[in-house]
């Protein structure tokens, strides 16, 4: 329908249609023009629409009305794709999306997904979940993602704006006794034990020891050199690359208590060659998260912790065992492979000297736990008695 009034201003111009209402349009700063979305009832409010524009483009906050129309489905996918992400932690996003965010936004463009609908997107899935850890980790994707749609200049706030939405409330990890340490080694079998022990006392990651060589471990100078990873995804694809972070790859120094273990699995049961991996299945296949799963969940049971103990919990006892040992925080840190910015600027340096220390100290410790259980024959075997049985067993096969 055509104008019947026009009305020419310093910037933009506004016009009346026949209709009695009213619209606004300008020119950007590169000459390209635009019309206003809406109409207005009247011509003072479609001024106001342009001074509000007006003072976006001299303070540099204007942005394409159209550059938002982007589809979020599109966009968020190739965010992850170039990410350059670990395997695990694409898999892990794409989860989060498919299952959390997709469904909500996959058919809104970017400029469409506003903080009324970030607000109730996350309380149904609180309410339809209840898994608060989860909803906390899909948020911050979302976070992610969209902040970067703002440094695209596609959109001009980041919608999601809940304090606190992203933080994780994680339950307090339990710790295992020296004791329950060496039922569970005993529990998994001869050719896994070492691979408790590494996660209590190295304290490694399980996926860090399925990729350890024989040559990473030196016997000598009892120590172990993780150098790569090999996470298993829920395909059953084993991604072998870097560690988690540049602090994972690291020299391990053991306790001593842990030599003969070393020695009789590099004896027993790890690859031949140099490059041989340290574990191995019966049948000689690499480490497998689902095999293993099975042991150590039956081992669990034998030892009579709860269910929600999980192998990685034995680095939170390692973490706690290396403190009460004398070790720093940093320290730990060094051990564990682990790394942050605010680490960083805080900790302390641990070298290598201060870390054959810390493998001292927890020798000492686990030595003088097991000395105490020991000493309780009357409440039956105590943790190394059914370790050195176990030996005692196997050496006379």
């Amino acid at each position: 329908m055509g104008n019947s009034k026009g009305s020419r201003r310093r910037f933009g111009s506004v016009r009346q249609y026949r209709s009695g209402r009213w619209t606004a349009g300008y020119r950007a700063l590169d000459g390209q023009e635009f019309r206003s979305p809406e109409t207005f009832a009247t011509k003072r409010d479609a001024e106001i629409w342009l001074s509000q524009i007006e003072a976006d483009l001299s303070r540099g906050d204007w942005q394409d009305p159209d550059a938002g129309a982007v589809n979020f489905k599109e966009y968020a996918l190739q965010w992850v794709v170039e990410r350059g992400l670990s395997a695990t932690t694409e898999e892990l996003y794409r989860r989060l999306l498919r299952l959390h965010i997709l469904p909500a936004f996959e058919g809104r463009d970017l400029d469409e997904i506003t903080p009324p609908r970030v607000r109730s997107w996350r309380t149904e899935r609180l309410a339809t979940t209840g898994a608060a850890t989860t909803v906390a980790k899909a948020y911050r994707l979302l976070k992610a993602i969209m902040e970067t749609a703002v440094d695209d200049e596609l959109i001009r706030r980041n919608p999601c704006r809940i304090k606190g939405a992203g933080k994780e409330s994680a339950a307090e990890r339990r710790i295992a006794t020296v004791g329950q340490v060496d039922a569970l080694a005993n529990a998994v079998g001869p050719r896994w034990r070492l691979m408790v022990y590494l996660g209590a006392y190295g304290p490694m990651r399980p996926e860090e020891q399925a990729e350890l060589r024989r040559k990473d471990a030196d016997l000598d100078a009892l120590t172990v050199t993780v150098r790569m990873a090999a996470p298993e995804l829920t395909t059953g694809r084993r991604a072998v690359g870097d560690t988690k972070s540049a602090a994972g790859r690291r020299i391990v120094v053991l306790p001593a208590f842990l030599r003969t273990e070393l020695r009789r699995h590099l004896d027993w049961y790890a690859e031949k060659g140099p490059d041989g991996l340290l574990f191995v299945g019966e049948k000689g296949k690499p480490f497998r998260r689902s095999t293993f799963g099975r042991k150590w969940r039956r081992a669990r049971a034998a030892v009579g912790l709860p269910e929600g103990f999980r192998f990685y919990d034995l680095r939170h006892t390692g973490h706690t065992l290396a403190t009460r040992s004398g070790a720093t925080l940093k320290d730990t840190m060094v051990r564990a492979g682990q790394s942050s910015e605010r680490a960083a600027l805080i900790y302390q340096h641990s070298d290598l000297g201060r870390q054959q220390e810390v493998a001292t100290g927890l020798d000492e410790l686990v030595r003088t736990e097991r000395r105490k259980s020991a000493g309780k024959a009357d409440a039956g075997p105590s943790g190394a008695d059914l370790v050195q049985d176990a030996w005692r067993g196997l050496d006379h096969r």
